[in-house]
């Protein structure tokens, strides 16, 4: 969850990690600091708890001298508080190692009372897991006099799941990485190797990566890569190109990234459908040569956590009704733990955006070992989730800087969708003829989602409006459930107040209860053209809850003349079938979390105690 830059090379090294660490920013924001090897061979850090404009600030009223070599890290406290003494980076060896750490190390009480019985002279300034192994790695280069032959000592030791970097004064111009279930990348550059826990550490000067794997160990200088494994045997790297440029991961003059990312919708539509339906049928080269393993499927499992879990809950309704294909769906975090029935004919399907998701990094690695096959929809290349899994479906949405996920969503039910109609092509439960028609709706989808960005300020004023609702409530049917409870979520993450989503049948089930007169509830309207009978028992609810003084807000299909009665106001969205509403009824919704914040003067790119990538269990 913490943002990890380290640098060697001839640039300003501070330069280099405070670029680095605000497009890092989202991943961990409660501290953030410094350290470099100056020119004189001293290794100076500067940390601060708060913001990273507080270290920026200091660090331009009173400039470290710069070096060659350096580390910076933002970050998501776990052990200790957010203090200027648990801020990373931690020192060793009497101030001549510096080390930051992403991840927690589940044995540090153990190692920190074997560390006072062999040391009893060491000394701790904080309350952090990271300071033990930072003394530790410090007394193994007292013996050994090189810092990777010390990190890769360590390590072997540590329990849990991390990502070190560390630097030392007697070994300028080396960073050192080591990586267990958390990530960590390399940018190659001409005359200088970058480290980070994400490719937009260094995409402003490099777009070539290497990804290394589980267990391995990375010593960059300015002219050489070298990667190990824990046992200090060298592994082969794959070099990959990261596909968008820094610019991408800019404002680009809008208030803030959650705005910026909610209007690429579109964009990150269309490209997640690019290069894949040709001649009106699905093409996936991801997948080829996996026919044979889609065919033997009999049943799936999607799993995910919170805004992915939702896509995944819209994929188990189209898959099951395109490739008659049974479908579960689980939180990352409760898979593994209820010991599922799974075997090679299940096929497990993650989603995560980074790819890094430790909850669902886990579930992989059990479904794997319970010998079912595995597919991960993400976001981002090299990412571990994608390296593990037997395929990958990327989304090519572009970054996503905000911690609250928007265009993500839509490009991972994109990508479930593609792999639905892939399956049901395999399968020959749908006819050509039907494939095409639905990839045709699929391709007419970012137009019609820009339609719908068009109510943006409708949608702000109604936040004004209600900018001191302390509830609201959320109703949706059949793929409007995840719609509803996915509003539910961002209006939690970002707006700070109670919010619930329920699916709409159950609302006589118990949550009618809630409802009392000025009761703010959006409701998800299916199409009154659906060849179902949602859309009456959907206005049913409708009619029950207003008799109850509810304030009805509706999303509902333009010209749904059956709705107005009984709404206070309706978001329109244009025609569309049943598995294309999601993606233009989620546009509304998101909105409307993100003007609610900023009408109570919420930070609605970093949400208080959240962190954009969730790295630890």
């Amino acid at each position: 969850m913490c943002g990890i830059v380290g640098y060697v090379g001839d640039k300003k090294t501070t330069e280099v990690l405070l670029g680095g660490l605000k497009r890092l920013e989202y991943r961990g924001y409660d501290s953030a600091g410094v350290a470099i090897i100056g020119a004189d061979g001293q290794l100076r850090s500067r940390k601060h708890a708060g913001k990273l404009q507080i270290l920026i600030d200091d660090l331009e009223a009173d400039p470290i001298p710069e070096g060659r070599t350096g580390i910076g890290h933002t970050r998501w406290a776990t052990h200790g508080g957010p203090t200027d003494e648990n801020a990373h980076p931690h020192l060793g060896d009497d101030g001549k190692l510096a080390l930051i750490h992403n991840g927690i190390i589940e044995n540090f009480q153990e190692l920190k009372a074997r560390l006072l019985t062999e040391h009893p002279e060491t000394e701790f300034t904080s309350e952090t897991d990271t300071e033990i192994a930072a003394h530790m790695v410090g007394y193994a280069f007292c013996e050994t006099g090189d810092l990777t032959e010390a990190l890769r000592q360590v390590v072997g030791r540590l329990h849990g799941a991390f990502t070190l970097l560390a630097i030392h004064s007697d070994q300028p111009g080396v960073v050192v990485g080591a990586r267990r279930n958390s990530p960590l990348v390399i940018g190659l550059g001409e005359g200088e190797n970058f480290l980070g826990s994400d490719v937009a550490a260094f995409v402003e000067h490099t777009r070539r990566a290497l990804a290394i794997g589980q267990d391995q160990i990375v010593t960059i200088t300015d002219h050489s890569v070298a990667v190990v494994d824990f046992e200090g045997n060298s592994v082969p790297t794959e070099e990959f190109e990261v596909t968008w440029d820094a610019s991408a991961a800019e404002k680009g003059g809008w208030p803030s990234f959650m705005a910026k990312e909610i209007t690429e919708q579109p964009e990150a539509v269309a490209n997640t459908l690019m290069g894949r339906v040709v001649d009106g049928a699905v093409s996936l080269p991801e997948l080829a040569g996996h026919e044979e393993m889609l065919r033997g499927i009999r049943r799936i499992v999607i799993i995910g956590c919170g805004t992915a879990s939702y896509a995944g809950m819209i994929g188990k309704y189209a898959i099951e009704r395109w490739a008659r294909i049974p479908v579960e769906v689980d939180l990352s975090h409760e898979f593994r733990y209820r010991e599922p029935v799974i075997d090679d004919s299940t096929l497990v399907v993650s989603i995560s955006q980074s790819g890094e998701t430790m909850d669902t990094l886990m579930a992989v690695k059990f479904a794997i070992a319970a010998g079912a096959k595995t597919l991960s929809i993400c976001n981002t290349q090299g990412a571990t989730i994608a390296r593990e899994s037997d395929a990958v479906i990327y989304t090519h949405a572009g970054p996503e800087v905000a911690v609250a996920s928007t265009k993500a969503l839509g490009a991972q039910v994109t990508a479930i969708y593609l792999l639905g109609l892939q399956l049901a092509s395999l399968r020959g439960t749908l006819e050509p003829s039907e494939i095409a028609e639905l990839l045709a709706e699929l391709q007419a989808a970012p137009e019609k989602i820009r339609t719908v960005l068009e109510q943006h300020d409708e949608i702000r004023e109604l936040a004004k409006w209600m900018s001191d609702t302390r509830s609201v409530l959320f109703l949706g049917r059949h793929v409007g459930y995840p719609v509803a409870l996915e509003g539910a979520l961002k209006l939690k993450e970002l707006a700070y107040i109670h919010a619930e989503g329920f699916a709409a049948g159950e609302l006589k089930h118990g949550p009618i209860a809630l409802i009392e007169p000025g009761q703010p509830v959006f409701v998800v309207v299916p199409s009154p053209r659906s060849s179902d009978s949602m859309h009456p028992k959907v206005v049913s609810n409708i009619q029950e809850i207003r008799a109850r003084g509810a304030r009805v807000l509706a999303i509902a299909e333009g010209g749904d003349a059956s709705v107005l009665p009984f709404a206070d106001q309706v978001f329109a969205i244009p025609p569309a079938s049943t598995f294309v509403e999601p993606l233009l009824a989620f546009i509304p919704l998101q909105l409307f979390a993100m003007e609610l914040a900023a009408a109570k003067g919420l930070d609605v790119d970093q949400p208080r105690n959240l962190a954009k990538s969730v790295t630890v269990e």
